[in-house]
């Protein structure tokens, strides 16, 4: 067997694998051998079938497994042994000329190569690092929402100043009839002065725009699509069903310790505390995330990278689930592409800068994702042999381990972007990241 690789140009290439009889005679030849031994066909007694009849019926299809496998089996080797990167898979090339009838045989496969490149890492100061603070309302507002959820609802005559609402909205043009209960101070002024004095039964009738004081409400009440938010405009009514006066839970131990595991909270100030700390995390989070999505967007944006597109449209079409033409093909490259590119990306600096994600990394990720969740609960961290227990299913699921896998890679390249990229640092209100992070968008 000959096998060999011919260079189209810097992107794609065609390896050319030569078998002749010797390659595959003698697994062929066994494989017939033990066939014939098992073989149960009438008229010849078990192991006594002539092997002509045995060649006649199952030599070819054997013959072609096994160069089938002799194939893969070294194309994969030969593909390993000359270092030779490649994008998706290996494409035979079609032979008019070609048959089984055959002794010897010439396979050819195209090849697309992974391309030749450097990263371009963002300039200095060009990109934003948030550093978000902390509202002056946002401890205020969290315990008031705390007290309201382990609180308690009275009925009463008339809405006033921080009751709860529940009716239906309509619009029979929209086919639009939901369900639901307001809280007092999800709603704008102006509905709250037509709320004031209201009974049960009355109709109250209000532009969409004239309800929430955040529009965001106008998605999760009314089922506004996300995108139309800002410019719906229809008149709705809202029937009033019932009316109550929010009571708050009182700011002592019994609260602390439905809220938090028992002893980490034991007064007022300590929730406060506890509160910002919590709200700081999750705005770093936010923020961490703006910052990987906006280097990730830089880096593609500024890293040139030529794929071998005709090799991938063609690949594309042939390992579609389902069948695709040509034009269907090239707009499946053209959806991916970015995420082919950033992949490719993300492997030269993993490999370049030798950042690893060790299983044992991907295991402690998942054993904090685990507290964190039992703590939400008010329940504690299991004990170590029941939270490896609990790790193992967790990381059996194998789209929940992908998922905490990435999650850990994508940890690792923000504190590799961190360390070698010079961020523009921004200290903003979380209102103001908003607007500078997506609202822009």
């Amino acid at each position: 067997m000959n096998i060999s690789k011919e260079q189209i140009d810097d992107l794609n290439a065609v390896v050319r694998i030569e078998i002749t009889k010797n390659d595959y005679e003698t697994r062929v030849d066994d494989i017939l051998k033990d066939y014939r031994k098992k073989a149960n066909i009438p008229g010849f007694r078990k192991g006594r079938v002539p092997m002509g009849m045995i060649k006649k019926q199952y030599g070819q299809g054997v013959m072609v497994e096994e160069i089938n496998k002799i194939i893969q089996e070294n194309l994969n080797n030969f593909l390993a042994e000359e270092k030779i990167e490649i994008l998706g898979n290996p494409l035979p090339k079609e032979k008019e000329d070609f048959s089984w009838d055959a002794e010897d045989f010439i396979f050819e496969f195209e090849l697309g190569l992974t391309p030749e490149f450097e990263v371009k890492l963002p300039e200095e100061n060009q990109i934003n690092s948030y550093d978000i603070v902390v509202g002056e309302n946002v401890v205020g507002d969290q315990i008031k929402s705390m007290r309201r959820h382990y609180g308690q609802l009275r009925p009463i005559e008339v809405v006033e100043d921080d009751s709860v609402i529940a009716g239906t909205f309509q619009n029979e043009e929209k086919e639009l009839e939901k369900e639901t209960s307001l809280n007092w101070d999800q709603l704008n002024e102006g509905a709250q002065k037509q709320f004031t004095g209201a009974k049960v039964g009355d109709v109250l009738s209000f532009n969409v725009q004239d309800i929430f004081e955040n529009n965001q409400n106008i998605v999760a009440y009314l089922g506004v699509k996300p995108e139309e938010k800002e410019s719906a405009d229809f008149e709705l009514n809202f029937t009033i069903k019932e009316i109550n006066e929010q009571l708050y839970a009182n700011l002592d131990q019994e609260l602390f310790e439905k809220l938090y595991p028992a002893g980490e909270v034991n007064s007022e100030k300590e929730l406060e505390e506890r509160i910002e700390a919590d709200a700081k995390k999750e705005l770093q989070s936010y923020s961490e995330q703006n910052l990987i999505n906006a280097i990730i967007d830089n880096v593609l944006e500024n890293t040139e990278i030529e794929l071998p597109k005709d090799f991938l449209t063609r690949w594309i079409k042939a390992t579609a689930k389902e069948p695709l033409t040509d034009e269907q093909a090239i707009e499946e490259f053209d959806k991916n592409e970015k995420a082919m590119r950033y992949q490719l990306i993300e492997g030269k600096l993993l490999r370049d800068n030798n950042i690893e994600v060790a299983y044992d990394d991907v295991k402690e990720e998942t054993k904090k994702l685990i507290s964190l969740q039992m703590a939400q609960y008010g329940q504690p961290t299991p004990e170590d042999a029941e939270m490896d227990q609990i790790v193992a299913k967790v990381l059996g699921n194998q789209e929940e381990g992908q998922r905490i896998f990435n999650k850990v890679k994508e940890r690792k390249l923000l504190d590799f972007f961190k360390n070698n990229v010079t961020f523009n640092q921004k200290e903003v209100s979380f209102e103001d990241f908003v607007k500078e992070a997506y609202d822009k968008k």
